[in-house]
């Protein structure tokens, strides 16, 4: 009996939307999803291990996966690049695993070109004072690093509408339900064609 392929899902989201966090408790709900792990050129942080965070590689290395048509998408943020395995999904996905994806929209475009059969998921913040605060929250950035942030998230939030999917992380056990809905195909009413996030979505991109 032919066994029967995976389900790719795609999960992008503008920075301070909390995606990350709603990524691992939905990993911790639904074990049998596989995360497929990125291939970065950036340098490897002492908690991390290669393999588990990342499959860290140099540049020369990286550019000839690029070459072999290797990655599924791949992209450059700032001085380093990342990207995604087609042969690491392909194999998962063959063995009838679904298979999760946390990636840019720019990601997501490549993905969707690559394998349409996916199913895309954008995370929006409840509001844009709450986008703010949470990125102010890390206590860790300038004031202008912080506003450079909030209008690179406003920039990637005018994407949402090319996704299958829209969660808005208000409540996180919420929103982590609703993830769970949309991987387990009951997440029909999450739709990114529902109007409630007609009204939503211009107050957040101002």
């Amino acid at each position: 009996m032919q066994r029967q392929r995976g389900k790719l899902f795609v999960i992008a989201a503008p920075s301070g939307a909390g995606k990350t966090s709603l990524v691992r408790a939905l990993m911790k709900q639904q074990p049998g999803l596989k995360f497929s792990i990125s291939y970065t050129t950036r340098k490897q942080r002492p908690t991390e291990q290669d393999g588990r965070d990342y499959f860290f590689v140099d540049k020369p290395e990286f550019e000839r996966m690029i070459r072999g048509g290797e990655f599924l998408e791949h992209a450059q943020v700032f001085d380093n690049f990342y990207g995604t395995s087609r042969a690491q999904v392909e194999g998962l996905l063959a063995a009838g695993d679904s298979v999760l994806l946390e990636i840019d929209w720019q990601g997501a475009q490549q993905i969707r070109r690559a394998l349409p059969e996916c199913q895309s998921i954008f995370i929006l913040p409840p509001s844009r004072a709450e986008l703010e605060r949470r990125l102010r929250e890390r206590a860790t950035d300038s004031d202008e690093v912080i506003a450079r942030r909030l209008r690179d998230s406003i920039a990637d939030m005018s994407h949402w509408n090319e996704f299958d999917y829209v969660v808005v992380n208000d409540d996180f056990g919420t929103a982590t339900q609703q993830l769970e809905a949309i991987v387990t195909a009951r997440g029909e009413e999450l739709r990114a064609s529902r109007s409630e996030l007609q009204a939503l979505v211009p107050k957040l991109l101002g």
